[in-house]
């Protein structure tokens, strides 16, 4: 079937909806594949090509595997943009990345199922009435003990303190005993506190960690809000911890000063016992570890936990088996085992005095050979980048870690970042698309020229010329800043590139959404098709929204891109045959 000459796709499109929305280019029926074929600038053909092997309306059609060519030959709406680079990949993606550190998913095998279903109804009540009562009754000893303490000065060790610490000892070991937790092997000997102020702890994966501190009584770094949990807030204001609220940058400062302050009191305050990885992960890799408790300066004992167990039911992560089911999950286990590991005492260097990064650092390789585990580059606030989701998530996230890396780098990650980030759009809409070499870039920023500001640069790099488009690197500022909050991203985008008439065109749209999403070659057929428009028209940020809103897979149905999920299946609008778990 041919169509004059002089038919743009819109008109196509308008001529046959169904045909061409299905689809968008690759059709398929019972006997054969029809692609819609370009013959001359303006004229397409209706071909039907015989697939290499057969394909039934209700399969996943391979179109790469069945039809080589077809990428060259399928029709596009949106704008060809294969030599824009709006944010380079890095070199190298983040060692040690090829199982996320953020999620734990469990599997169980059929016997695993009856092991659970018969001890959920015989042992885990049992167990959780008795956790639940040595708990409680640790409460009182603990109460007691924190009367009239001073937040500033550590305590006399009177008889009676002595005597409740012991017992609160004794009440949690039963604790832990009557949880599953029969048998805590304990290798090497723990430093005293006038020796070893600190003790860093890895890997923090659940809730469960909880076991040495109990052991030892010693101090932790937690968050504020633990104190008013119910009983174990008690708990925890009894072993004199370090408190932080993440979100004020004021208060991890105090934090750092006060670990400082208590490190260097020659023993007088009880061990400190830091998990230096600041948040969970599964275990499978060491991520990188805050500088808090290498600051001092001083000696530090490395202590690494090992949970042997065939089911992993310890593991807490941001995603995965929540709270309550880890809790039920491992009281139903027959037995847990727990290894707590105390490494030598590790001396820093004057070098290492100096720099607490690098204190960091060494001290890690050293607790990661000891687990034998890999090293990652991720940290904890790469977490939210890692695990974004929804519509508009994050598909790749290789540059988008790097730049996040480089800004930990320059300094930026600190401070009130939303309101640096409002600062900087407003400037870079008032270049107004302008290009700025690295000289001004620093400027713009108020930065001096460093060989790591010389590697953002480079990233947003697009003709050669040593020059880059601002607006790339607010874009790619505010997705790693509030991944979680992809919308916004987007309308501060559309600000900087909307002019007076409203909407942004194709081709910057394409920009934004390569950086938002960190992949290449967007191209906005499918989305155009949706919204029913011409691919030269502008797009406005409501219109846009809309649609993001009322498609929960939004960039795999409504874009075409560069590795795209589905392959062949590109654009989509009915959707293959069910979704991914992960789109």
């Amino acid at each position: 079937m041919y169509f004059n000459e002089g038919q743009s796709p819109g008109n196509i499109y308008s001529a046959h909806p169904q045909l061409v929305k299905r689809y968008l280019g690759i059709f398929e029926s019972p006997m054969a594949i029809i692609r819609i074929m370009r013959s001359k600038p303006d004229a397409f053909i209706l071909e039907e090509v015989k697939p290499e092997a057969w394909v039934t309306p209700h399969n996943l059609l391979e179109a790469d595997r069945i039809l080589p060519a077809l990428r060259s030959d399928t029709i596009s709406y949106g704008h060809s943009r294969r030599d824009r680079i709006t944010m380079k990949t890095s070199s190298s993606p983040p060692a040690g990345t090829d199982r996320n550190p953020f999620v734990h998913e469990l599997k169980f095998s059929m016997t695993d199922k009856i092991k659970i279903g018969v001890m959920s109804v015989t042992v885990f009540p049992v167990r959780l009435l008795l956790v639940s009562f040595f708990m409680l009754l640790a409460w009182p000893f603990a109460f007691t003990a924190s009367l009239g303490r001073s937040e500033l000065v550590p305590d006399p060790q009177s008889w009676w303190r002595r005597i409740i610490d012991l017992c609160l000892r004794v009440i949690m070991r039963a604790m832990w005993f009557c949880g599953g937790f029969h048998w805590i092997k304990v290798k090497g000997e723990r430093a005293p506190p006038s020796e070893v102020p600190i003790l860093t702890v890895a890997p923090h994966s659940s809730y469960f960690d909880a076991i040495p501190v109990t052991m030892t009584m010693c101090s932790i770094v937690t968050k504020l809000e633990s104190r008013s949990i119910p009983v174990w807030g008690t708990l925890i204001s009894y072993i004199r911890p370090v408190l932080v609220f993440r979100s004020d940058q004021s208060s991890r400062r105090k934090t750092v000063e006060e670990i400082k302050r208590r490190a260097q009191s020659g023993g007088k305050w009880p061990q400190i016992m830091i998990f230096p990885e600041g948040t969970c992960t599964n275990r499978s890799a060491l991520i990188l570890f805050k500088a808090g408790a290498f600051i001092p300066g001083l000696p530090v004992q490395p202590v690494v936990l090992r949970y042997p167990n065939k089911l992993d039911t310890v593991s807490w992560t941001w995603r995965g088996p929540g709270a309550f089911k880890i809790l039920w999950l491992t009281l139903c286990q027959p037995h847990n085992s727990v290894e707590i590991e105390y490494l030598p005492i590790y001396h820093p260097s004057v070098k290492e005095r100096e720099n607490p990064a690098l204190f960091a650092s060494n001290v890690r390789k050293l607790m990661a050979e000891a687990l034998e585990v890999p090293l990652t580059d991720l940290s904890f606030d790469d977490r939210d980048i890692i695990l974004s989701h929804g519509p508009l998530r994050i598909h790749d996230h290789t540059s988008l870690l790097h730049f996040n890396q480089l800004l930990g780098q320059l300094g930026l990650k600190s401070g009130s970042a939303g309101d640096r980030l409002q600062e900087e759009a407003r400037r870079a809409a008032k270049l107004q698309g302008d290009r700025l070499g690295l000289e001004d870039f620093a400027q713009f920023l108020s930065l001096p020229v460093t060989d790591t500001l010389r590697r953002v640069h480079m990233l947003f790099h697009q003709d050669g010329d040593g020059k880059i488009d601002v607006r790339h690197y607010v874009t790619a500022l505010s997705t790693v800043k509030r991944p979680h909050k992809p919308l916004d991203t987007l309308k501060l985008a559309f600000q900087l590139y909307e002019d007076d008439s409203g909407g942004v065109t194709g081709d910057d749209l394409a920009a934004i959404l390569e950086i938002m999403l960190g992949v290449k070659e967007v191209e906005l057929s499918p989305l155009f098709l949706e919204l029913e428009a011409q691919h030269t028209a502008k797009i406005t940020y409501d219109e846009l929204q809309r649609l993001v809103e009322k498609r929960p897979h939004f960039s795999v149905d409504c874009l075409s891109f560069k590795d795209h999920p589905r392959g062949g299946c590109i654009g989509r609008l009915n959707g293959c045959n069910g979704h991914n778990k992960d789109d």
